[in-house]
């Protein structure tokens, strides 16, 4: 392995690794690349290999970097990886502290060695932000090389990876949000590669189709909003002053200098889908405004019943950037609706979200009470926010883009032979549970754990990651793994 660093955190052993790959993969594989003389792989993962790679990335590659944790006690035993595929997109790998800072991790370095990579243009893996993006020349450059971030590379990379410094040792994969799409394109590509896999609130729906998924998130995200007021019936009242303020003026700005604005203040609602996202969201809210006792109606009286004269403090408006800003990670909203991009498209992507935004009247922004929107990119992101303007014409390109990377296979999928844990979440805010059932219906060895007692985010507890691991050990599906 090409190890850069080695050291502990309290109750983890830790080993830094980087190794090159290329940046287009087109013209070649893992398996060529690694010189593997047998690996598995599907008739479009050869296909691509044929293929020619772009004249503009001919010869350049990128360092992709990852983690490899265990135990201490457990340092210099010849447990079996598990590679961890991290949500997203546009999300590096966890940042721990310890075995428990993300719920679990601690039961995996119980019986693995943990592979924490940085999914390319993320972390510490060629990192893709205003700076990078900038170099690349025009939109259109701009736009060729996003594409090359998408799931379709992710997976190449993680094959070239253990094929090269696993010495193609099978491995386990668990996957988180978009690491389960990442999972259902590396069973597609490079059957047989995983001995198990794990998913946690996310399988796609094959064949993918943003309009699909959006059609269902915003009646989602109506009950989550309606729920939010139920639970905290001030907060209705609050959400509409602040509106109202918004929408009067004059204008208020965010701390990176963005204007606060009514679209910004619904995209408050993106953490609703997590736990505990409502409060989180209720204190936020309740250190709103300045004048009066913090409640919307004493606040309004402060203001001369004039909304425009309410002041609207600096601590919530600090909030609201922590909330919505995706200055560490801009690859989150830059590729949100591309991962729904699955070979040639029969019409562009072209704003699924923003097309479903305006079909929904009760989403309109002086509707009241006020929707709020979740896990969903807009135009209007590129333009007000600072740290998503410079990729605003390479958006444009991208929304009019119909030629994509292949995905997913289904007649492989429905040949699948690696068994397939999944955890639905039947309230999932983000990745519908019957498109998943419906996905996972046909896909071959495939076992749902449905359940309504955890939000999206439930792998990042403590009981998920250790129920599926039972379940699929009682099924006899890790014969030979643990």
């Amino acid at each position: 392995m090409s190890l850069l660093s080695s050291y502990y955190l309290p109750g983890l052993s830790v080993e830094d690794h980087a190794i090159d790959v290329p940046l287009d993969w087109r013209g070649t594989s893992p398996a060529q690349l690694a010189g593997a003389t047998s690996a598995p792989s599907s008739p479009f993962a050869e296909a691509s290999a044929a293929e020619r790679c772009d004249p503009a990335f001919e010869g350049r590659s990128l360092r992709l970097f990852y983690r490899v944790l265990c135990a201490p006690e457990n340092v210099g035993r010849d447990l079996p990886y598990l590679v961890f595929l991290q949500g997203g997109p546009g999300g590096a790998g966890p940042r721990l502290t310890s075995p428990t800072s993300d719920g679990w991790v601690a039961e995996a370095v119980r019986h693995f060695r943990v592979i924490l990579p940085d999914q390319r243009g993320t972390g510490r893996s060629g990192r893709v932000d205003a700076t990078t993006i900038a170099r690349e020349g025009d939109a259109a450059a701009q736009a060729r090389l996003l594409k090359r971030f998408l799931a379709d590379s992710i997976v190449r990379d993680f094959e070239y990876l253990r094929l090269s410094e696993l010495g193609g040792a099978r491995w386990v994969t668990l996957g988180q949000s978009y690491g389960g799409f990442l999972t259902l394109t590396y069973l597609s590509t490079f059957p047989g590669a995983a001995r198990a896999s794990f998913t946690c609130g996310g399988i796609p729906h094959v064949p993918a189709s943003a309009d699909e998924v959006y059609g269902r998130t915003f009646g989602r995200m109506v009950a989550k909003t309606n729920l939010l007021y139920e639970r905290y019936p001030e907060d209705e009242k609050r959400v509409a002053l602040l509106a109202d303020r918004l929408a009067a003026g004059p204008a208020l700005a965010l701390p990176d200098g963005s204007p606060m604005t009514v679209r910004r203040l619904q995209a408050l609602g993106q953490g609703l889908g997590m736990k505990p996202g409502h409060e989180r969201l209720h204190n936020l809210l309740d250190l709103a405004f300045v004048a009066g006792d913090g409640s919307a109606d004493a606040t309004l009286a402060a203001a001369g019943g004039n909304a425009a004269a309410v002041a609207v403090s600096d601590a919530f408006l600090a909030g609201a950037w922590e909330t919505t800003n995706v200055r560490a990670n801009p690859l989150y909203w830059v590729l949100q609706e591309l991962i729904y991009a699955d070979g040639e498209l029969a019409r562009p992507i072209a704003w699924a979200a923003e097309r479903a935004w305006l079909s929904r009247p009760e989403f309109a922004t002086d509707a009241r009470p006020l929707m709020l929107t979740g896990e969903a990119c807009f135009p209007w992101m590129f333009d007000q926010m600072p740290e998503l303007a410079p990729f605003s014409g390479a958006m444009d390109v991208l929304m009019r883009d119909t030629s994509f990377g292949r995905l997913y296979d289904e007649a492989q999928l429905a040949a699948n032979e690696t068994p397939l844990t999944a955890a639905v979440y039947f309230d999932d805010l983000y990745v519908d549970s019957g498109l998943q059932l419906d996905t996972l219906a046909r896909v071959g060895a495939s076992h749902a754990w449905v359940t309504n007692e955890f939000e999206h985010d439930g792998l990042h507890g403590d009981r998920v990651f250790k129920h599926l691991l039972e379940l699929a050990r009682d099924r006899g599906d890790l014969d030979g793994v643990l």
